[in-house]
């Protein structure tokens, strides 16, 4: 990454074997706690573009009024763009519909942006653009259960492999594992 560019950071949330969500599985795998809400909330203040994909973006902006909290709150304020070839129009505040190509908008964003882009679930769209070598930071936060068969949504199910350098890591509410690595652009070990 260069200096003139705007870094990429991908955040998921996963469970210990590899699932984005179970089939009955509540939000943040039943495992949310005090520190883990204070990092989204640290997280969320900072600038910020959010990148999303369409089921996510609908996940995140079909909240009833009832359960949103400061941090969906926050969501709403931050300027967000969904990918989606079939939504015609964003009901949620400061979101703009892009049906232009994934790759090259996002480049774009990274080199012509003002603030860091951040992506949040939407794996379809993580899936890209790690192939595509524009993420800086993957941030995987892992929740401490083995979903099994109930497990939708593998996270990395068809990514090319990648060599990854561990950044940072800590635990939250001593019990959920938050590991930060950068790509490192070199072919991982073969034999």
């Amino acid at each position: 990454m260069t200096t003139d560019t705007q870094p990429l950071t991908v955040d998921l949330f996963l469970s210990v074997d590899g699932w984005a969500r179970g089939e009955t599985s509540p939000g943040y795998f039943g495992y949310f706690g005090p520190e883990l809400e204070k990092w989204i909330t640290t997280e969320l203040a900072r600038p910020q573009m959010v990148i999303l994909g369409r089921r996510t973006y609908e996940a995140f902006a079909g909240l009833p009024e009832e359960v949103r909290d400061e941090s969906s709150h926050r969501m709403t304020e931050l300027n967000k763009v969904v990918f989606s070839a079939t939504l015609a129009t964003a009901s949620w505040p400061n979101t703009r519909i892009c049906r232009d190509d994934l790759i090259a908008e996002v480049g774009r964003l990274k080199s012509e942006g003002e603030v860091p882009l951040r992506t949040m679930g939407s794996l379809s769209v993580v899936r890209q653009l790690c192939g595509a070598g524009l993420v800086d930071r993957l941030r995987l936060m892992t929740f401490p259960l083995l979903v099994g068969k109930s497990g939708r949504e593998a996270a990395f199910a068809d990514v090319a492999s990648a060599d990854l350098e561990l950044v940072d890591h800590q635990v939250l509410d001593g019990r959920v594992l938050l590991v930060e690595y950068r790509p490192t652009g070199r072919d991982i070990p073969r034999m």
